[in-house]
């Protein structure tokens, strides 16, 4: 079965999403995630120009030999463009594959290792009464677990929030030159330890809490977070720094045992092997789309689960649901699933234009039995709506320096 096409689109029904269709001449397609949220046209000319004419012709079969021709043939090895062209033609591979076989693609990984996808979803709030209100609505819809973020009173914006009350999600899709936030790991610390109390006084200790420091914070800074926050007993502490240096983790590591995780801005195995290797960190947050596929991501988990790390895939909204059926079909298989973040299945647009078989309820996400991923891209709908530049915050002290995101 060779590959016959490749075909790139983007389309931005309310953000940008850039996806594969790989085209075979025996008549079946597939589909793949290229997402790279503000850099999207960049990765859009290396698959035209430089991934597509190389493939055509090959055997869609061979899905492991293409993964390492697209890796180790390129020379330039790794980094975010060439890993999302890599993601979304391994997805597109394995989704072919199949529906070649009849089977769902977490049939051809091994099987289930579970019956349903533990989520956590986001309540992100004006001030701590506004967050603990969303909170309880999510857990009325029965969540288990939910991610806290709350304004910091002064600045009144932090990771999740805006201060003048717009939705910062939809906002992902209206940005054309990057905003720049204020920051204060001061006024910072003045509210967080607050927020939890009054999440455990509210909800007693049957609910997982999350909370994501988005790397504001330097390492000492975040052990000294991780140590005020034991007491409310985290799920986890996400991105608490930026670990660029992984040795970074080996400070906050040895003054608190609050649970950390880290690894959205990962793109290979290179990027989180110490900090596994060490037990540096509990969770692994590497996605799809960003860190090479689904082949990329199989052996992500089963080195992580020699350490006891779980994985807790990335799944924000400028992730297509492309990638995240491709992580339910990883989420479902891997023996040391953790939990899947999760910000809804996206506005009527988007699911005009990428339609699946997903089912949501009480917190819980059940895969497709579809053959391949279970989810289909309708070319004509997602041509409604053009590519719109649209760009992530950046974050400065309140002196004007730029600071970590």
């Amino acid at each position: 079965m060779k590959i016959k096409e490749i075909k790139v689109f983007v389309c931005s029904p309310g953000r940008n999403f850039v996806t594969v269709k790989i085209i075979t001449d025996a008549g079946i397609h597939g589909i793949g995630d290229a997402t790279l949220n503000g850099r999207e046209m960049a990765v859009v000319s290396y698959l035209e120009e430089h991934v597509a004419p190389c493939l055509i012709g090959r055997n869609a079969h061979d899905i492991e030999d293409i993964w390492q021709y697209l890796y180790k043939g390129v020379y330039w090895r790794k980094g975010p463009v060439n890993m999302a062209a890599v993601a979304a033609i391994d997805m597109a591979l394995w989704d072919i594959k199949g529906k070649a076989a009849g089977l769902p693609v977490y049939q051809l990984l091994g099987g289930k290792s579970r019956q349903g996808v533990t989520l956590y979803a986001h309540a992100s709030g004006e001030d701590i009464k506004d967050t603990l209100d969303k909170t309880e609505e999510l857990i009325n819809q029965g969540f288990k677990a939910v991610r806290l973020q709350s304004a910091v009173p002064g600045l009144n914006v932090t990771y999740g929030v805006l201060g003048d009350k717009k939705d910062y999600y939809e906002l992902q899709g209206n940005r054309p030159f990057p905003p720049e936030e204020a920051w204060s790991t001061q006024k910072y610390f003045n509210m967080i330890v607050d927020l939890f109390a009054q999440a455990r006084e509210r909800f007693g200790n049957d609910v997982h809490l999350l909370h994501d420091v988005h790397s504001r914070l330097t390492p000492i800074e975040s052990a000294r977070l991780g140590k005020l926050l034991e007491p409310y007993n985290l799920m986890f502490l996400e991105d608490a720094s930026i670990a660029e240096n992984q040795d970074s983790y080996k400070v906050i590591r040895q003054h608190t045992t609050t649970p950390l995780a880290i690894g959205e801005t990962y793109n290979t195995i290179w990027d989180c092997k110490d900090l596994i290797q060490n037990q540096l960190i509990d969770y692994l947050r590497a996605a799809a789309t960003h860190a090479g596929g689904i082949t990329a991501l199989r052996r992500m988990a089963d080195f992580a689960s020699i350490y006891n790390v779980k994985t807790a895939p990335h799944g924000a909204p400028d992730l297509s649901p492309v990638c995240f059926a491709a992580h339910m079909h990883l989420n479902i298989w891997a023996p040391n699933f953790g939990i899947q973040e999760f910000v809804g299945l996206g506005n009527e647009q988007l699911k005009q234009i990428f339609k699946h078989q997903i089912k949501v309820e009480q917190g819980m996400a059940y895969v497709s039995d579809a053959p391949g991923l279970g989810i289909e891209f309708d070319e004509e709908e997602a041509s409604k709506y053009p590519y719109k530049r649209s760009y992530l915050p950046v974050s400065r002290l309140e002196d004007g320096t730029v600071w970590n995101w």
